[in-house]
């Protein structure tokens, strides 16, 4: 049977799929010829990838396709396993006013209460604490540090201030911008948020409130939800663990 001429494959391969243009074309010199033209891949990649389109023709379309493909698959490529678990962390809080330090909390990732599974955020108890006077107005200094176990690195999450309203079951909020890891300059945000709450609680007997516990987690600023776990243990690994590569 003798092979079918070179038209009659241009006028077949408009009807064909990019996966099956790309089988065809490694079946002989002809069959690449005929299936790698312009006139077959410039619609293809003009439905797939319209930008690629309007770039110089230049470059093969067969080609900005391929590189189109690949691009779009390297954004749907998950992620590798963070190098970092939270039984490697320890979480240490402190909340200061004018009158110094009146609570702080130190907990292992392990020992840490879950605010909701499976996402980055979590609740540190406080030891102790001083009672404060109920119905005031303080300024509050709020401090979140991640150590790495063995104290291998460190890295402050949120350290900021603001004016918090003493009341028995209330909450006072805190918040900053997170860096970006690795190259970026520090004026580039990474559209994360560590976020703070400190949670009160009125002491026995009514003689005034005090710190209870320090919820931490950290936010995506494009929806203000909370990362998974696995995302918040990758960017804690970039400034906590030594020629971190990943």
């Amino acid at each position: 049977m003798s092979p079918p001429p070179w038209e009659a494959l241009i006028l077949v391969a408009t009807y064909l799929d990019p996966k099956t243009l790309t089988i065809a074309s490694c079946v002989s010199k002809s069959w690449f010829s005929s299936m790698s033209s312009d006139h077959i891949w410039k619609p293809v990649l003009t439905a797939h990838f319209p930008s690629l389109a309007t770039l110089s023709s230049a470059v093969a379309y067969r080609r900005l396709f391929a590189m189109g493909h690949a691009a779009a698959a390297r954004r749907r490529q998950r992620p590798p396993k963070p190098s970092l678990s939270l039984e490697d962390l320890v979480f240490a809080v402190s909340v200061s006013t004018s009158h110094g330090v009146v609570a702080s909390g130190v907990r292992a990732g392990d020992k840490l209460r879950r605010e909701v599974a499976g996402v980055f955020r979590f609740g540190v108890e406080c030891d102790g604490g001083n009672v404060l006077k109920e119905g005031e107005e303080e300024v509050m200094r709020v401090t979140w540090s991640v150590v790495l176990k063995g104290w291998g690195g460190v890295f402050t999450m949120v350290e900021r201030e603001g004016k918090v309203r003493l009341v028995g079951g209330g909450e006072g909020w805190f918040w900053e911008e997170l860096p970006v890891p690795g190259c970026c300059s520090g004026a580039v945000a990474s559209s994360l948020v560590g976020d703070l709450k400190v949670g009160m609680c009125e002491e026995k007997g009514g003689s005034g409130v005090r710190v209870e516990e320090v919820s931490v987690g950290i936010l995506r600023v494009l929806d203000w939800r909370y990362v998974s776990v696995e995302d918040g243990l990758r960017y804690l690994q970039h400034f906590l663990l030594i020629n971190n590569v990943t």
